[in-house]
């Protein structure tokens, strides 16, 4: 039933409980569109007849019960009734029965209920992503095994084996300022983004070229898709400056494992050189890849722990009947102390006898926990809080993104209507467009002083013409030679022009 018949079938009813000055539930699911089954919906229409003096009863009441609980009414004419009977149908309409279940519907309602940014609010989420970033970059910064696989991709680099940029994206400028946001009048043109700069504008058809001008436009769309890829900027990081602070923190490295190795864990010494080699790490912005690496890295180390406390809380906990409370008392700190089992023997809490028969089990996960402490370069209590300082941080960007990326799916959506009709499906666009979308927001640099969006079409059009240029065609044409067949088109069509025929195989060579 489409909306101007729900709108006749509602307007309907309310005259006609305006007129009789009751309505049955029976009368109500008679004139309700098919497709409301919703308990909710069914009783917010329910509500707003009763909020018009209408009564709705189970079944129909005679005659003296109607005239005993009915209240006298001011007087009305018709015209008033049939106006605000079109009031409810209309506010019925779009609060309840715009509701869908079809995926895209819901999806651009939700959007639209999402604010717009304004320069300030990008600015904002820009800081709480990098500040999340940072936090999870200096957790992994105080993990020596996580240095010790960056130091290994730095050795990569310096044999060419890895590029650079794909390893790091810039480096910290402590004296960098937050760039100031340009007034609206102020005149200043928007510098395009770093990261992937867009290619000039195609200049404008002549009037005798008008007819092939959509085709051009689109093959100029989807060179873009095929050139741009995801590569990143040409110029990247210095690559002097980063093998230098490649080395620092490589020397750093070597004496932070001495120290570890001669002092211990805890010892200042140990402590000291922790610090500056953080210091030096944070220096450096490496590429989000690589921090989500290093991130499930770190996370793999702690899942390995776990298990083995998992071993020992099974045998204390499961089997010996120690209370959790107590083992949670008990256990943190003491890992790797062997020493711990006679502890938990003597406490006096669960079976002694039985974590006496399993005490090999324990002491062999105590042995592995020791491999692995040796193997992190951390006690596993410090493991666990680099654990919980990375997550909170790696949330905080997530969340921070999220906002980011909901604020502009509206973006995604103008942009992706420009592309229909080249052979994928809108909502197809619309998915390779929020991928672009999404690298965008990761690559985005506020300090630049260009707004998010001004940025973010670039991502989502080489998203989207990259997708077009893939998927469009029956046959895949490999996407470098995308750009040969573009241009053999032009030259065709503009022979053709010229010539008034068109060119031969021949004369097209």
């Amino acid at each position: 039933m489409d909306q101007e018949a729900q709108r006749s079938q509602l307007k309907k009813l309310i005259l006609q409980g305006k007129e009789k000055g009751f309505l049955t539930y029976g009368e109500i699911n008679d004139h309700l569109p098919e497709d409301v089954h919703d308990t909710d919906q069914i009783e917010a229409v329910v509500n707003m007849i009763n909020d018009m003096g209408i009564q709705v009863y189970d079944e129909a009441p005679d005659p003296e019960t109607l005239l005993l609980k009915q209240e006298p009414a001011p007087a009305e004419d018709e015209e008033e009734t049939a106006e605000e009977a079109e009031q409810v149908v209309s506010s019925a309409l779009e609060s309840e029965f715009g509701r869908t279940t079809d995926p895209v519907r819901m999806y651009m309602r939700e959007m639209g209920t999402v604010e717009l940014l304004t320069r300030e609010g990008e600015i904002e989420l820009a800081k709480r992503i990098e500040d999340g970033v940072r936090q999870t970059t200096e957790a992994i910064a105080a993990c020596p095994a996580a240095i010790a696989e960056v130091v290994r991709l730095m050795d990569e680099v310096e044999n060419d084996r890895v590029r650079l940029t794909d390893l790091v994206v810039d480096f910290v400028d402590p004296n960098a300022a937050d760039m100031p946001i340009p007034e609206p009048d102020s005149g200043a043109k928007t510098p395009p983004p770093k990261a992937a700069a867009p290619k000039p504008a195609a200049p404008k058809p002549a009037p005798a070229k008008a007819a092939g001008a959509k085709e051009k436009g689109e093959e100029e769309d989807e060179s873009e898709g095929s050139s741009g890829g995801d590569s990143d900027e040409e110029g990247g990081p210095n690559r002097e400056e980063a093998l230098a602070r490649f080395a620092r923190i490589r020397k750093l490295h070597a004496s932070l494992l001495k120290a570890i190795e001669k002092h211990g864990y805890d010892a200042p010494e140990v402590r000291r050189v922790q610090k500056k080699l953080a210091e030096e790490f944070m220096q450096i912005k490496f590429v989000s890849r690589q921090i989500n690496r290093l991130v499930e890295y770190v996370r793999s180390l702690v899942d390995e722990a776990r298990s083995q406390e998992k071993v020992i809380m099974d045998v204390c906990v499961g089997k010996a009947r120690m209370p959790r409370k107590t083992f949670i008392k008990l256990f943190p700190g003491n890992e790797t102390n062997k020493r711990w089992v006679k502890k938990a023997i003597k406490c006096g809490e669960g079976n002694s006898h039985t974590i006496e028969v399993n005490s090999e089990t324990i002491l062999a996960s105590q042995t592995k926990l020791k491999t692995l402490e040796d193997r992190v370069g951390i006690p596993i209590s410090e493991l666990k809080e680099v654990n919980r300082r990375m997550s909170i941080g790696e949330a905080k960007a997530r969340r921070a993104k999220k906002e980011m990326v909901e604020a502009n799916l509206r973006l995604v959506i103008s942009i992706a209507k420009k592309y229909t009709n080249r052979g994928l499906q809108f909502l197809d666009l619309i998915q390779e467009g929020n991928i672009g979308l999404m690298k965008a927001v990761d690559k985005f640099e506020y300090r630049r002083g260009y707004k998010f969006s001004t940025y973010a079409t670039w991502w989502i059009r080489q998203a989207i013409t990259r997708s077009i240029a893939d998927q469009a065609r029956t046959i895949r044409i490999p996407v470098h030679m995308i750009e040969t067949i573009n241009k053999l088109n032009r030259i065709s069509r503009q022979m053709l022009q010229e010539m008034g025929r068109e060119a031969t195989p021949e004369e097209l060579a």
